[in-house]
């Protein structure tokens, strides 16, 4: 392997997470004007949404396009990681869980489950459309 891939990698990486992660703020801010009750909706639409481009990528890139490792980098590490969060959701649900708001905990739960997973199929099976 050559050096400039150890070069450029962790900068590709880094400036992904940079835009991901103030993509994340910016749209999570968003969404959650439009929120009631507390329920942490920012978090839970950018995750879902992460999810399908996550899996939109892999199948597309595994199928149509080649990138160069830092650009595969660039857009699932640092872009897509950024992006999306399991920190920020842990924190959401221990602060639903110590208000004592177990039915928004749960539901929060299994609908982030459920919308991350159901993201990664719906973009495999879209790659693999376009593709």
């Amino acid at each position: 392997m050559s050096g400039s891939f150890f070069t450029s990698m962790p900068i590709a990486i880094a400036a992904g997470g940079a835009i991901g992660a103030v993509s994340r703020h910016y749209l999570g801010s968003f969404i959650m004007r439009f929120s009631q009750g507390g329920f942490p909706l920012g978090t839970l639409l950018v995750n879902g949404l992460g999810a399908f481009l996550m899996g939109l990528l892999v199948e597309l890139l595994a199928l149509k396009f080649s990138l160069s490792p830092s650009l595969r980098g660039f857009l699932l590490v640092g872009l897509l990681g950024g992006f999306t969060t399991f920190s920020t959701y842990s924190l959401e649900m221990a602060l639903l869980i110590e208000r004592h708001q177990m039915l928004q905990a749960g539901l929060y739960a299994v609908l982030s489950f459920g919308l991350t997973l159901a993201g990664v199929f719906a973009g495999l099976y879209a790659g693999r459309f376009l593709a």
